[in-house]
Formats: C-alpha cells, structure tokens, sequence
C-alpha cells in the first residue's frame, strides 16, 4: 500500500470520527425533539424489550446526521418521514444519515428489541408460579441510562414530552409517568396500558413500575391525585408508611408558590431497588424496605424520602440542572424543602436537630482538609445534599422568607421546563432581595470549607440547641462535676435530643451516681432516651437489670433488637424466657428482630432440638433469591456467625455476589471471600462448582484461583 494511500485512509477515518464528535457535542444545536410516542411490549421470562418509536423533531440547521442513545438494541426498522433512511448502529448509538434540510415537524419511526442489562430490571421471574405475588418489573434512569431500554437521550437537556403505550400480561398493575387514558385487553395474553403525558422532561425521568399492587387514593388541597400503591402482604404497613403525604404535597405547594406541575403523583414501593428512591416525572419509585408499621415509624419511616422525592418534582423535573456542576440545584433543593416539610410534621427542635447532625458532618470533612466546594461536578452526595441544604437555609436566613420564597418562585416560573445553572437562580434572589450576594456565593458556593462558625451562629437561634450544647460541653467532664447538672436534663418533660445526650455521656460508667441517673432515664418513659440505654449500655449492672429487661416490650424495633441481644449475652440463665417475650416480632422490612430471634434460638441449647432444627430451616431459607435483599443480608450473616451454611446458602450466596444491586453484590462478595479462607467451604465450593451455571462458574472460578 502507498504512502498516499494510508495518507487517504488516515484523512477519511479522521475526518469522520471528528464529524460525529461535533454531531455529538451539538446535536442540541441541530435537533430539538419534541414529542416521543413509544409502543412497547415487555416479555419478563425472556428479559426482553420490543416494540415501535415514534419521535418528532425539529431541524435546527442543516447536518449531515443526528444521532439517539441506544444501548445494545436491534433495529428491523428506521424509517425518516415515512421512509427507509440509511442508518449505523454503534451498539450505544443509532445515527441516522441524510438528514433533510432545517425545518420542523420530522418523523422518525424506529422497531426495535433490547434485552436490558441494566435500568429495567425483571424481579423474581424465575419463581414458581404460585408465587406470582412477587414478580416485578421497575426501572431506573438515574441521570442517562433509560437508553438501555428505550432508544431516548442520555443528556438531560434534551426534554420532550413521553407518552407510553405498555403491552404486559393480565393480572399486573403497569404504572408509567403521566396519566392513564386507557387500557386494552388484547385476548388472553396481554393487556395495552395508554399513558400520556402534556408537558417535556428529560428521559432518566421515564419510568415504569409493574407489579401485583393495590392502591388508594387521595386528592390534594388543590386537586392533584395522588396514588399510593402497596401489594397486599404489606396492607398493615401502607397507613404508616404513606403517612402525612397529602399533608407534604400541600405544604409544599404553597411553600413553593408554583403549583405542582404534573397531572397526577404515584408513589410505588419495589424489591432491590438499587436507592433510597427515585423522582421520575410523577412516579416516585422507592426502596419497599422503607414500608414501616406504626411501630417501626418511631424508629425508620418514609417520610424524609417521600419528601425530598417530591420536592424533586419542582426541583429537578421541572427545571433540571445543564450540568453536573449545578447537580446542587436539585439534591440541595430537595434536601432543603424536605427539610421544611418535616418540620411542618415534626416541628422546629427535629428541624434544627437535622441541621445540628450536618452541620457536624460537614464541619468534620472541612477540618479534614475534605471539603468541597458546591458547585463541582465531582462533590460527594454530603456536599451536595447536605451542603446544599444548608446554603439555603443560610440564604433564607440572609434574604428573609419574603425575599428567599419569591425569588424562587420566580426562578422556578421563568425556567420551567428547561434547564438551569445556579447564577440563574442567584440571579432571581439578587432580583426579589435587592442583594449582592457575591460574598454568599463565594462564602457557600465556591469555597470548599464548610463556615461552621456561621453555621453555628444560625443554629444557636434555636433555643433547644443552645441548651442542648450546653449539655454537650460536659462530655469530657468527670461525672461527679456534671451529675446535678445531667438529673436536671432528665427532668420532666426531657428533650428527645437532650435525653440521648446525658445517656451516651454515661456510657461505661458504672457508679452509684451513673446508677441513679440511668434509673431517671428509664422512667423517663422516652423511647428515644430508652433507645440510647439499649444501644449504649454494653455491660448491664445488677441494680439495673430490670429496667433494662423493660426494653424488651419498648415500642420500638431498634430497642427491641439491641436489648434482646445484649441480654442474652450477659444472662444466659434467662435467655428461654427472653426468647419466649419476643417470639413472632419481625421487626423492620428486613426482619430485624425475627432473624437475631431464630439465630439466638439455634444457638440456645434449653430450646428442644425439632425446634432448633425448624429455626435454622427458616433462618436458612431467607437467603434464597427470591426475598428482598435486605433480609437475605440479615439471613447471611447471622449464618456466618453460626458458621452453619447449607450447600443452598453458599450457591445463594454465590448468586448475590452477580446481583445487580451493588451495595447487596459487595456485601456478598466481601463475604465470599471471608468464607473461602475457610479450607472446608473452599473445598465445598470446589464440589458445587459441576452444578453451577456459566456465569456462576466463571465467577467462582476466578475466586478458587482456577
């Protein structure tokens, strides 16, 4: 080959790679997308996606090409106003050749088949049959991954408005952003659900959740339903779970000042959900774990999450960052009005007890020469959250609500539906203040350590935390120089806050005057207060062990968990009758308390061997896949304190270290690798390893160092 000819080659593959690379860079500049009607039909056994889209758009200039996200997928037809148009697939982007002219209104209309290897994910398809209750479908976009299922835009300044036509089998509740127009039954094998939606968004806010649910409704104060869904094992847990939701939905509209601007608010719980939760336009998706009954509200609820993804629904789908860097303006937003709302519920001391918590997380981070600035595309979720947060409430503080609650309104107002930087927002505070906040910005934006000490100013405002920092300071004192001090703290009515403080502050000490003062804390008769006993006395005294066997019918999950434990540890005389007192409390969603309940009843020899051996089968058997991952976690480490792993643990063990959940994946694989140092598991592993699949085989095979 000749020099001119590698010279050709060399110019060709140059010229086009740097001709998509502009094509990517401006595509917003040359295609606005403005509506995307997708026709699809999900198969869960096979993990498969197909189906028809049809995409309209303008042409903003002349090119020669544009250019969907579309991850692993396979077209049989890409047609460009009615006709075939010549088109590659990269394998994460179909590009779409010849483009006509600039001018408006094209349509593009794509067939396409995607199995997803992540944003749809299909829940206990391979269960049995009578066990449907359990099957799911949810997805979750998170920021640009919708295109692994749907060909969309992985960049969130593309917003267009998406309807969903949704084919499944009968007998599943399909759920989808917008509002449901109508449903088709379609013979015995599927059911079309039409969804549509009026106004844009960008596309990792598309969401659908399918599932065996129930649900109730409620209508807000200015007429905005609202569904709350559950399935029915989890009926005695939706009243405390949904609780004060249409009263958060109001503050927040009225707070905001800018009506909620969606038809309709979902709200649907969902097994191994891979966060806390998620706000797509609409639909929030969230973690079933967060279900609580009206014992476990005391201890974990839902509420924080409920709040913060509703406030998403302004902050974040309405308008919507331009880029990471401004990633604040809605982590922080959300994290903020949640904030307010909860102290709507909860009032003024939980509010600036939250803020107390950051403020010390932040001040650590800063002191560690960690901290970050605000607007930074690479800051971690404390800054960007909880850092967030507090410029804010600072910013509040600042302006005055007056100010702070018309500029945002405005803000949100003028850029509705589009996307936004944080100097627009400073920009509309500077506007309703009268204010130059350059020192603010340069104070709470920019710089990267946290101002504690203005930040401490703020919260001394707050009178519950100025007495609660006068406790504080006597941490370091010896309990004979603060004892009258902390029994005062322990008057009638004790602070939730303050309360857990004097407790903590006794930790380890065992005196006549620690004594006393645990006794006042005990008859306090404040759960939180008895929480701190049960979490913080490690050695139970003689003189207190009544009071501390008290705790036992505390109602509270968390109580109830740290003192059954610790009791049978230090009592092994009563551990029977401290079983018998808590036999059949699950606890939390993870099953708390029932899963320490069946491993302390295995390894309790008073308890009769058929019983002992009916426990373990129980214990053993949550960690089969087919149960949410956080009571297999349970399951798997109370088995690995009995060193007592069936042939069944171990193959499910091995399954959880491929889940698609990363935090459950690494707990399993951390544990994996624990047990393999163990010569008899390795060896069992090596005898299970003729009846694995490939993929589990590959998997153990580079643990055995095959």
């Amino acid at each position: 080959m000749t020099k001119s000819s590698l010279l050709s080659i060399f110019l060709f593959f140059t010229i086009h790679c740097f001709s998509q690379v502009d094509v990517n860079i401006n595509q917003l500049e040359i295609v606005d997308f403005k509506k995307v009607e997708s026709d699809i039909t999900i198969l869960p056994e096979e993990n498969l996606v197909h189906g028809t889209v049809l995409y309209t758009f303008d042409l903003l200039k002349n090119a020669d090409s544009m250019y969907l996200d579309a991850r692993n997928m396979t077209f049989t037809e890409v047609n460009l106003n009615g006709k075939p148009v010549k088109h590659t697939n990269t394998g994460s982007k179909l590009w779409i050749k010849d483009l006509p002219k600039s001018s408006k209104d094209h349509l593009l209309k794509l067939n396409y088949q995607a199995k997803p290897k992540q944003a749809m994910y299909f829940i206990n398809w391979d269960v049995a049959e009578d066990e449907s209750m359990k099957k799911q479908v949810w997805t979750q976009g998170q920021g640009k991954y919708t295109s692994h299922w749907l060909p969309s835009f992985d960049d969130m300044n593309e917003k267009a408005e998406f309807d969903q036509v949704i084919s499944f089998e009968p007998g599943f509740e399909v759920i989808a952003n917008g509002e449901l127009k109508q449903m088709e039954v379609l013979g015995d094998s599927l059911v079309k659900w039409h969804y549509n939606m009026e106004k844009p968004m960008s596309s990792y806010l598309l969401a659908i959740a399918i599932g065996k649910y129930n649900k109730f409704e409620e209508l807000s104060d200015s007429g905005i339903p609202m569904s709350f869904y559950y399935r029915e094992k989890d009926s005695s847990r939706v009243k405390p779970t949904y609780r004060h939701s249409k009263k958060m939905f109001d503050f927040l509209e009225n707070r905001i000042g800018v009506s909620y601007p969606w038809r309709n608010y979902k709200q649907v719980p969902v097994q191994d959900f891979l966060y806390a939760g998620m706000e797509n336009t609409g639909l929030t998706i969230f973690s079933e774990s967060l279900q609580t009954d009206s014992i476990g509200f005391k201890d974990r609820n839902y509420v924080n999450v409920n709040a913060h993804e509703l406030a998403h629904q302004w902050f974040g789908n309405l308008i919507t960052e331009a880029s990471g860097e401004h990633h604040w303006l809605q982590e922080g937003f959300a994290t903020y009005y949640a904030l307010l709302a909860e102290r709507e519920i909860f009032g003024e001391d939980y509010y600036y007890w939250k803020l107390f918590q950051t403020a010390e997380q932040l001040k650590d981070l800063s002191d560690r020469g960690k901290g970050e600035r605000l607007v930074n595309s690479k800051a971690s979720s404390l800054t960007f959250y909880q850092k967030g947060a507090w410029a804010l409430h600072i910013l509040n503080e600042k302006v005055g609500d007056s100010a702070f609650n018309l500029g945002v309104k405005n803000y949100l107002e003028k850029y509705q539906f589009k996307n936004v930087t944080t100097q627009d927002f400073i920009h509309e505070i500077e506007k309703a203040s009268g204010q130059d906040l350059s020192t603010y910005v340069e104070n709470w934006l920019v710089q990267s350590a946290f101002k504690a000490n203005q930040a401490l100013n703020s919260l001394k405002d707050s009178e519950f935390i100025s007495d609660y920092l006068e406790v504080a300071r006597f941490r370091d004192h010896a309990l004979n120089n603060k004892s009258d001090y902390l029994k005062k703290a322990l008057d009638f009515p004790v602070n939730d806050y303050i309360g857990q403080e004097v407790v903590f502050q006794l930790a380890g000490n065992k005196t006549p005057e620690a004594i006393e003062l645990y006794k006042k804390a005990f008859a306090t008769n404040n759960s939180l207060v008895r929480q701190a006993i049960a979490l913080s006395l490690d050695k139970i005294p003689s003189e207190l062990r009544s009071n501390y066997e008290s705790l036992l019918i505390d109602e509270s999950y968390l109580t109830k968990e740290a003192a059954l434990l610790n009791l049978w540890m230090q009592f092994p005389d009563a551990r029977s009758e401290y079983l018998l007192k808590t036999k059949g409390i699950e606890g939390f969603y993870n099953k708390n308390v029932e899963t320490l309940w069946l491993a302390l009843s295995i390894a309790t020899p008073a308890f009769n061997d058929e019983e002992r051996k009916l426990n373990y089968e129980k214990l053993s058997a949550y960690t089969s896949p087919k149960n949410p991952m956080e009571i297999r976690e349970n399951a798997f480490s109370y088995l690995y304190q009995l060193n007592m792993f069936s042939d069944q643990n171990l193959k499910d063990l091995l399954q959880g270290s491929q889940h698609f959940n990363y935090r459950f994946r690494d707990f399993c694989r951390k544990l994996l690798d624990k047990l393999l140092q163990d010569e008899a598991i390795h060896e069992k592993y090596v005898a299970l390893s003729e009846s694995l699949p490939e993929n589990l085989l590959a998997f153990l095979n580079k643990k055995l160092n095959k």
